[in-house]
């Protein structure tokens, strides 16, 4: 395993719904890194990244990322994946907030992290939320 998967791995992990470890996960970013949600374009820099992925597990708590592969071709990593947990949390949309609906999503996604001296500078997750959404019983009308 090369130093840059281990470093992504660890981002993982520090991520998970349990163990959660915000500060460690922002510790990973460089000062200019930052993580961009391709499917809703919003982007997050510094303290901001710890905030949005303390959101996600407050929605979902038992929130796990299953890697299916990882290709590292030297600063890129790119990992296959799936993004699972159970809805028991508010989910804020922009038509308004969710309530907790206590259904599983299972959500297909490729992340594509850019690293430089054990940083991340760039960290790009393109997730299905149309599959989360339909998943959730929303935006399916």
């Amino acid at each position: 395993m090369t130093r840059n998967e281990e470093i992504i791995r660890g981002l993982y992990a520090a991520a998970e719904g349990r163990g959660l470890d915000a500060e460690k996960f922002v510790s990973l970013f460089s000062e200019q890194g930052y993580m961009q949600d391709m499917s809703t374009g919003m982007k997050f820099r510094g303290k901001a990244l710890g905030d949005a992925i303390v959101g996600i597990t407050q929605t979902f708590p038992d929130l796990h990322r299953e890697l299916f592969a990882v290709y590292v071709a030297e600063n890129v990593v790119v990992v296959e994946l799936a993004i699972r947990g159970t809805h028991t949390g508010e989910l804020a949309l922009p038509s308004g907030t969710l309530a907790p609906t206590g259904k599983a999503i299972d959500v297909p996604t490729c992340d594509v992290f850019r690293l430089e001296n054990g940083k991340v500078t760039s960290f790009h997750c393109y997730n299905e939320a149309s599959v989360m959404q339909q998943q959730l019983g929303i935006g399916s009308d």
